[in-house]
């Protein structure tokens, strides 16, 4: 049995890559914040009774902003991989936190980087970079087109970006820079602007609301469905080489694009209902983020298969479900120390 462990394990992409691994036999590791409410909701269907035997789903308090944890915890739980997703990554966030931001999206690599050589650790790294780092270079983006951040959050991530690279090249880690361009689904927080719309346009049709208010529509966005992408990052740490990848589907739709199919699909005309707010205007934008996954295609074997109208539709499709079905009221367990996994009675 292969152990993993996942930084960000409760996120979007977090928990869709415990399902994967889980599903493929995995025993996974998860650093999970300590904050005052708990932010496990998007893993509790791979909660287990507490009598079944095997369980392999385990949460662990702890930080990127603290090292000595990070290493205790490596140390202790010697993972076959390392998945890094955890980070703040909102980009509009980044420039009102500019240095939380820095901290924990750039520094924080560094630190898990620093534990899991310090430890002599034998794994494989995982390190998720982002098409933001891109930022204003041309499309399309490839593996070897220039960065150009365009705010604090594409700043850091070209750090980590180039730390991964630092320590394969150094110390001959086993380290990949997975750099995906945008990846959605039903379990995207709420203050996405994906979404967002797609919550909007639901609420709309069913009389729960009547307007949505957004900055720039005519910014450019390539656009696939998270699940295909995390399997994507498992595939990466398969290879006999470590590498760098993009992943994208390679399709330019703009936010308006996005809130025309997701309205259209809700029955809605989006000019009666889409406002203007210069609030949600970041203060660089990206005009246009398309890549080109040729690489990975070639030598992962790697596809995508869900496309942004699709996608679309799944996201609203998933928010009229959750407000027309039945209201199932969900209790999340605390999150327990080491050694003893996240159980649901």
């Amino acid at each position: 049995m292969k152990t993993a462990f996942i930084t960000g394990i409760t996120g979007q992409d977090g928990s869709y890559l415990a399902e994967l691994l889980l599903a493929k036999g995995y025993e996974v590791h998860g650093l999970v914040r300590r904050s005052s409410s708990f932010s496990t909701g998007r893993l509790d269907h791979l909660y287990v009774d507490p009598h079944t035997e095997g369980v392999r789903l385990f949460l662990h308090y702890g930080d990127l902003t603290d090292s000595s944890r990070l290493v205790t915890l490596l140390s202790r739980i010697r993972p076959d991989e390392v998945y890094h997703l955890g980070a703040q990554s909102h980009v509009r966030v980044s420039f009102d936190e500019p240095e939380f931001t820095g901290d924990t999206t750039g520094l924080g690599t560094i630190r898990l980087l620093e534990a899991i050589r310090m430890i002599g650790l034998d794994t494989r790294y995982y390190q998720a970079s982002s098409s933001e780092m891109f930022g204003a270079t041309p499309p399309p983006q490839s593996e070897a087109t220039p960065f150009h951040p365009r705010s604090p959050y594409g700043a850091a991530k070209v750090y980590g970006y180039w730390a991964a690279r630092n320590y394969r090249e150094a110390y001959g880690m086993y380290a990949v820079n997975g750099i995906l361009f945008n990846h959605e689904s039903p379990r995207r927080g709420e203050t996405f602007v994906t979404r967002k719309i797609a919550r909007a346009a639901a609420r709309i049709a069913l009389g729960l609301e009547s307007e949505l208010f957004l900055g720039n529509l005519d910014a450019v966005r390539d656009w696939g469905f998270a699940p295909e992408y995390v399997e994507g990052m498992w595939r990466m740490l398969q290879a006999d080489t470590a590498d760098d990848y993009v992943l994208a589907t390679g399709t330019a739709y703009t936010v308006g694009d996005f809130v025309r199919l997701s309205f259209d699909h809700a029955g809605l005309d989006w000019r009666r209902h889409v406002r203007f707010d210069e609030r949600y205007l970041r203060p660089s934008e990206v005009d246009a983020l398309i890549g080109d996954a040729s690489k990975a295609r070639d030598v992962l074997g790697w596809t995508p298969r869900t496309f942004t109208p699709e996608l679309a539709r799944v996201m609203v499709d998933a928010e009229l479900t959750a407000l027309e079905g039945p209201t199932a009221t969900v209790t999340p367990l605390p999150v327990l120390g080491f050694d003893r996994p996240v159980l649901a009675s």
